[in-house]
């Protein structure tokens, strides 16, 4: 163990009262929990002077915290909103009976042993989370590497990060993101590759966007097959090819050797590999990247010259990077080309892996990945597993690497592993082939869930469930992408029987009979042992090392300020920007180059299955929702899941705006009778943004809230052959045109039941509004009325209307609960678009009076209730409002949140704004010129 290092430069003062968090602080300090950007977040508490009780009052932006600087995107202004104990899991369950936490954890510890007594360690598994703490991913791997003896414990980060990490492994020698965010804004030039940070890290995103008015001559160019909402500040968007990376990057890289712009010092001196890596460049011309990317020949010239001539240089990649068969390779092609203009170790320069969660580098620091030992130390190397199990004192270790991700549920599939318990994730709904999943899980001998939810797609397949504490009760440590250590406070007690992922898991240790290795009082000693392990036996070894941590006091726990590791006796404030010195981690201590020969992605078009589907996130929703959907400031900007396709495709395959289509892939025609879903039924929203060819549909939906809406069941099981990573922004599908009868939209104020709904329509969506619930539907049904009065018979009145017009009828029914207004439905052959605030008015009302009943039924609102789609969450500001004003002359963003203030509170809606100026700008110019050229009117 190293010295005590003193700790006042990384810990709030004592009398900080901001980090305290007693009952009598007003305010706190904590983290946010959504993605990777780490944004620190105060949060007003007031105690309620009858009950006596905590309540969270307001959340704002830490001024002070690095990552943020105040600031917070529509997501994290909506903490508080979606943090209600509504639909919270409360009670530990045993086959959906409330039994207490002793009869749960004897029964999980004695299922386990009993399983691993018959068939060894390697027939459990646990499948874990970014959304855990450091702590309790720290116990987990503890648990089953160190005690169990085997290395089956896997996180949901093997889908998003984990490519990420095999390529800086490759090339640094170790998990190591060279950057912070401060070289965003001290970029030359940002080069964003398969990354919508606009909608994704919108803080990140809002920081650059300020940097480049700053300096304007701040150069961004975006590479994604969509033109996303990052591009309305780029001075470039290549739209290359889905999957077609690595070939761009080989060619940046033979330009670079060929216009003379290598630094060869730094090669020579700090690299190693380069003839290699230079050699799978050589056939990468321009006019070869060109064809194969398909994007013209004079773009890539001008991206190679910017990259090229620039001094400073940040290449930030995300999910479209990551998310492939080929991810590793991607990520090391990007990392070959700032390698080989020594483009690293600098302000503003390096290949930068943004994070999606909150703590998958936090979970990649403690061992949560299969093929790693905690500390950052590898499986596979006999030295690590001495030090690791020396340190622990353990009685087992793993000698081989474990089960990844996707390869963990083919042996649940196979029965060869017969426990499993999932964490902090849905799996049913983020992994890819989603009836093998179920297929898994319905086989399993033994399936536990901890969640703090009470209902998800995968909690539906459990044997137990165990309630673990979420956000503003959860007390830990989380890693952003910069690597930077920051506190998640637990300031609200745990409600019911909650417990915390690390109570839980250790509880479950000691009944297994591992008394020894899992008596921590509080997270603070789980910290000090972490930061131990990262320290002992480090001798400057591993770059992740927290000896100026190890032994850190509670107190001093407790105020821990925001701190970028390696937080060691040679720095221990942290250290910025690693790799300043040309060392690396790698055996010879030089960087390595990685040939790479560029290659297809595994699931190619056919003439089945000719378009290529993408998948990605919307702005203001968060993995599959059980958050971010419980609030109708959030679900109100995109209320349902569509699929994008570009218009000249639609025309090709006679489908309009609004059509319904049935997505099939390779993948889903293979399932069997008892693999759900068979299908996936979605709307159609047409979009110049989209590639010829290729589609985009969001992740989040699931069978939660919606019929068709899970895209899982599209995707193969194809894997990254180095990381494991699944292929999920790559698949083939077919789209074949859906008919429905009539379509409609249903208000509620209570939630219907889903196998009503599943009666009454072949495809619906559910999304939270204000005053109760809005089901999109559409049907064959002969009479849905009919059966919405025999299931809901407490709706005693009921009224309808119904007319027919030139494409069908028309039918608008409303019913009464006790006078108040309960169910309202529109609909028609096609698609209604009542105003969803119109309905939460009438929903709030004690009684309506006879104009409004009249309203209902003619599907007339009141003029006032006509500004479209919501745009601005923050200020509730709808599509028609803006347009209305653009037309008034608002013709900037600056002039609309002068105007209607949109945009200016967390700003994640600003290049929305932007599109929306360009878009009816645009229209006016052309119409004046030649409405016929107008291609958002003419689909060409």
């Amino acid at each position: 163990m190293s010295a005590h290092i003193p700790l006042s430069s990384i810990v709030a003062a004592d009398g900080d009262r901001a980090f305290q968090c007693k009952p009598s602080a007003t305010l706190a300090k904590t983290t946010c929990p959504y993605c990777g950007v780490g944004c620190g977040v105060d949060v007003e508490i007031a105690k309620v002077a009858v009950e006596g009780e905590l309540r969270l009052n307001k959340v704002k932006g830490s001024s002070d915290h690095p990552a943020n600087f105040g600031r917070l995107c529509v997501k994290g202004s909506k903490l508080l909103e979606t943090n209600g104990l509504e639909d919270r899991l409360l009670s530990p369950k045993i086959q959906g009976q409330e039994v207490d936490w002793h009869q749960a954890t004897e029964h999980v510890a004695s299922k386990f042993t009993q399983i691993i007594a018959e068939h060894g360690p390697g027939a459990v598994a646990f499948y874990v989370s970014g959304q855990l703490l450091t702590e309790d991913y720290y116990v987990a791997n503890k648990l089953m590497k160190g005690y169990i003896g085997t290395a089956n414990i896997d996180t949901n980060s093997r889908l998003c990060m984990s490519s990420a990490v095999s390529a800086y492994k490759r090339a640094f020698g170790a998990d190591a993101v060279p950057c912070n965010y401060e070289d965003l804004e001290l970029a030359d030039l940002i080069v964003f590759v398969g990354s919508n940070a606009a909608w994704t890290h919108p803080v990140l995103f809002q920081r650059i966007e300020r940097a480049k008015k700053l300096n304007p001559a701040m150069q961004i160019v975006t590479v994604d097959p969509r033109q996303t909402g990052t591009g309305e500040i780029a001075d470039l968007h290549l739209g290359i090819k889905s999957g077609t990376d690595t070939a761009l990057f080989n060619g940046l890289l033979r330009y670079l050797q060929q216009h003379s712009k290598l630094d060869q010092n730094y090669i020579d001196t700090n690299t190693q590999g380069f003839a290699d890596a230079l050699a799978c460049s050589k056939p990468w011309s321009i006019e070869k990247v060109a064809k194969t990317c398909d994007i013209p020949e004079a773009d890539v010239e001008t991206f190679y010259r910017l990259f090229s001539d620039s001094d400073r240089v940040i290449s930030a990649y995300t999910m479209g990077v990551n998310q492939s068969s080929s991810g590793t390779d991607k990520a090391n092609s990007i990392i070959n080309c700032h390698l080989a203009s020594g483009k690293l170790g600098k302000e503003g320069c390096g290949p930068f892996s943004l994070t999606g969660q909150p703590n998958a580098m936090g979970g990649r620091e403690v061992g949560g990945l299969a093929n790693m030992l905690a500390a950052h130390m590898d499986i596979d190397n006999p030295q690590h597993q001495q030090i690791v199990q020396s340190y622990w004192q353990s009685p087992a270790i793993p000698k081989q690497i474990g089960l990844k991700a996707v390869d963990m549920f083919d042996e649940v599939d196979n029965g060869n592993i017969k426990a499993i318990w999932i964490m902090a994730t849905n799996p049913m709904v983020s992994m890819p082939n989603r009836g093998k999943i179920v297929r898994a899980l319905e086989k399993c001998e033994f399936v536990v869930v901890s969640d703090c939810v009470v209902k998800n797609d995968t909690l539906a397949m459990a044997d137990v469930v165990l309630p673990a504490t979420g956000w503003s009760e959860k007390n830990g440590t989380v890693t952003n992408s910069e690597r930077r250590i920051s506190r998640q406070r637990g300031i609200l007690p745990a409600p019911g029987l909650a417990k915390h992922d690390w109570q839980i898991i250790c509880d479950v240790a000691k009944a297994m009979g591992f008394k020894q290795g899992f008596n921590y009082a509080n997270p603070s000693e789980i910290f000090r042992e972490h930061a131990g392990l990262t320290a002992y036996q480090n001798n400057g070894t591993r770059v992740l090392n927290l000896s100026a941590l190890e032994n850190i006091s509670e107190n001093e726990y407790n105020r821990l300020k925001p701190i970028q590791w390696p937080i060691s006796q040679d720095s221990p404030e942290g250290i910025a920007r690693l790799f300043a010195d040309g060392r690396f981690y790698t055996q010879s201590k030089k960087a390595q180059f990685i040939a790479i020969q560029p290659k297809a992605p595994e699931v190619a078009t056919t003439d089945a299955f000719p378009f290529v589907l993408n998948s990605g996130r919307v702005r203001d929703q968060w993995h599959t929702m059980t958050r971010t959907g419980k609030t109708a400031e959030l679900t109100g900007h995109i209320d349902r899941a569509f699929v994008h396709m570009h218009p000249s495709d639609a025309k090709d395959n006679g489908i309009y705006e609004g059509d319904f289509v049935l997505l099939s892939s390779g993948t889903s025609s293979k399932f069997t009778d008892t693999d759900k879903p068979k299908k996936v039924i979605m709307p159609v929203k047409l979009q110049q943004q989209q590639r010829r060819g290729e589609l985009f549909v969001p992740i989040h939906w699931s069978a939660t809230n919606s019929s068709s809406s899970a895209i899982a069941a599209l995707y193969s099981d194809a894997t990254d052959a180095i990381s494991g990573q699944p292929e999920l922004k790559h698949t083939a599908v077919n789209v074949e045109l859906c008919q429905f009868g009539n379509h409609a939209q249903l208000f509620t104020r209570t939630k219907l039941n889903h196998n009503l709904l599943n009666q009454i329509a072949e495809y619906w969506s559910e999304v939270t509004i204000e005053q109760g619930y809005l089901v999109y539907f559409s049907t064959n049904h002969a009479d849905v009325v009919s059966e919405l009065q025999v299931n809901l018979p407490l709706c005693s009145e009921w009224f309808s209307s119904q007319q027919k017009n030139d494409l069908g009828e028309v039918r608008n029914t409303f019913a009464l609960r006790d006078g108040r207004l309960d169910l309202v439905l529109f609909s028609d052959s096609n698609a209604p678009q009542m105003d969803v605030n119109w309905l939460n008015s009438l929903l709030q009302l004690a009684a309506l009076d006879e104009q409004q009943k009249s309203a209902l039924l003619r599907a007339m609102p009141d003029p006032e209730f006509a500004q479209g789609r919501l745009v601005c969450s923050c200020f509730k500001v709808g599509e028609n409002t803006i347009v209305d004003a653009i037309n008034r002359g608002c013709n900037s963003v600056d002039k609309l949140g002068h105007e209607l203030k949109c945009g200016t509170n967390c700003g994640s809606c600003k290049t929305e704004l932007q599109q929306l100026v360009k878009r009816h700008i645009f229209e006016e110019n052309v119409t004046i010129l030649d409405p016929e050229l107008n291609p958002l009117q003419t689909g060409t």
